[in-house]
């Protein structure tokens, strides 16, 4: 038996443009700022400012997207 990590939710403040590809095009993003998202619990990068506690994420790391 494995133990199985319960994904993170959260909601996305900011999203880039989307992901430059080895051609130079641009493949947008499939999420947008206000978009609530569940991720593994290790995924990311945590950072603190202002107090607040954020993470940044690579788009392969959204396990879903929740709809309201």
């Amino acid at each position: 038996d494995t133990a199985k990590e319960k994904p993170q939710q959260g909601k996305i403040i900011a999203a880039g443009k989307g992901r430059v590809e080895k051609d130079g095009k641009i493949t947008p993003l499939d999420v947008k700022a206000g978009d609530t998202i569940l991720f593994g619990k290790y995924a990311g990068q945590e950072i603190k400012i202002d107090g607040e506690e954020l993470v940044f994420l690579k788009e392969d790391d959204i396990v879903a997207v929740i709809e309201g």
